[in-house]
This record gives structure tokens, sequence and C-alpha cells, in this order.
């Protein structure tokens, strides 16, 4: 039992330590986020902000102080460039949180663990699908882009009340992922397919996809434990790590991508 606990405590220091990515702990990125919050967001610059802001954007829950993180993550992608250092990465927490509460779930299983888990992982799923939107559509047409946003934090919104509110279907849940990851693979591949000769990087993200989906066999399949530790549910797990490596790099390419071709039309102009 105490091996257990302590198991926790050190997961729960991990986490803590893996909360805020580089970006997130560079000084600039930190003082400009302080600066703009001290200039946007309190008595009538905050209620300008307010009474600009678009409906969905409410209802998305989009405060001032996430513009001011957005703006600032931008000034610092921008002085790394030019200071010629790789792009840090900002706010990431999704794949960490998930990743977090299924170690303590599978470490110690409770309705509460199994719930996180569970959770956690359809926010990912839905992550990814909302990425896509961002890089499909949003570029050209920001507004819709945020629209999807607030449909999908509604839907998993929905989705996390009826299984805990209501009545916690294993079925239903493991039929919504599905669902949910259907949309992700074929959004993403649909683009992938449309621009892989043009963008070369792209290629990585169609490996990813294809391997996240040939990987979900995994969880379909049940068989004993390899040594007692290994089974079918582990492997898939281990082998995610370093699909999602391979993600993020796509991820810091096609950054990279755009702001050389938002430099180039900057220029034109």
């Amino acid at each position: 039992m105490a091996g257990r606990a302590a198991r926790l405590v050190l997961l729960a220091g991990a986490a803590a330590l893996a909360s805020g990515s580089q970006g997130d702990r560079e000084p600039v990125y930190r003082d400009c986020v302080l600066r703009c919050e001290e200039r946007n967001c309190s008595g009538g610059a905050l209620r300008h902000f307010r009474s600009r802001q678009p409906i969905y954007m409410i209802l998305a829950g989009w405060t001032c102080h996430d513009d001011c993180k957005y703006e600032c993550m931008w000034v610092t992608v921008d002085m790394y460039l030019q200071y010629g250092h790789r792009v840090p990465q900002f706010h990431g927490k999704v794949s960490l949180n998930a990743w977090f509460w299924s170690t303590v779930f599978h470490t110690r299983d409770t309705d509460l663990t199994e719930k996180m888990d569970y959770f956690c992982a359809s926010t990912v799923i839905l992550h990814s699908v909302y990425l896509c939107c961002v890089r499909t559509v949003g570029l050209q047409y920001p507004a819709v882009a945020r629209a999807f946003r607030a449909f999908l934090l509604l839907l998993l919104t929905t989705h996390v009340s009826y299984l805990s509110l209501v009545h916690f279907d294993y079925g239903y849940n493991l039929a919504a992922n599905v669902a949910f990851g259907l949309v992700n693979v074929v959004w993403w591949l649909t683009w992938c397919l449309r621009n892989h000769r043009r963008l070369p990087h792209v290629r990585k993200c169609v490996v990813v996809v294809l391997l996240l989906q040939g990987l979900s066999l995994l969880e379909l399949l049940d068989f004993p434990p390899f040594f007692w530790v290994l089974d079918a549910h582990a492997i898939w797990h281990i082998s995610t790590i370093p699909v999602h490596i391979l993600f993020f790099s796509f991820l810091e390419d096609d950054s990279l991508y755009l702001l050389k071709e938002s430099e180039a039309k900057f220029k034109l102009a």
C-alpha cells in the first residue's frame, strides 16, 4: 500500500513539473503576458475587450487572459526564430494530462481514476480534430475554427456529463471515441493526400495517422500478458509514445513552413 502511495506521489510531482512547456517558462513570454494583462484585462480596457468579443468566443470561454497568452506566444516564437533557436512548445498539457491520468488509473483502479482516464482520452482525440480544423480551415476562416471549437467543447461537455451524471456506459463511450477517431483519421488523411506532393513534411502526418489507426487494433485484442506485465493495452500505450513524437515533429515542420509563407507574403506586400 505504501509503495502504491509513493508511486502516486512521484507521478503527481512529475505531472507538476511537466505542466509548463518550454515556451510557457520563457521569461519573455511570461513578462509579455503580465504586461498584456495589466494593459488590457482590467477596467475600461477589459470592458472594451468584452464588448467586441464575438458570441462564439464567449461560449468557448475565451478570456482576456487567453488572448494575451495567444498573442504573446507568437511574440516569443518570433524571438526564437530571430535568434536561430528551435520553436518552443506552448501549453503542452492535453497529451501529458491524458498520459498522467492513464498512468494513475492503471496504478490504482478507482471510479474517479477510471473516469479521468476515459475522459482525457476523449479530450485528446477531439483536440486532434480541432487541430485538423485549424490547419485545414481555420487559417483562411478563423471564425469557422472558433465556432467549431465551441461545438467541440459542447460535444465534450455533453459526453462527459452523460457518462458522469446519467449512466457510465462502456459501449457508448467506446462507440463515441471510435466515431471521434474516424472523423479525425478521415479529415487528416484527406488533407494530407491533397498536399503531400506540395508539402513533403505532410508525409509524417500520414505515417502518424496510419500507425495510430493500426495500433488501435491492439485495443480490440485480448491475450495473456507477456511475463504477466505487458498485455495488449499496455503495448498500445507504449507504442503511442514514439508516434506522438513524430506527430509533434510534423507540427513543428508545418509551423515553420507557415511562418516562412507568412513572412514571404509580408515582404511582397
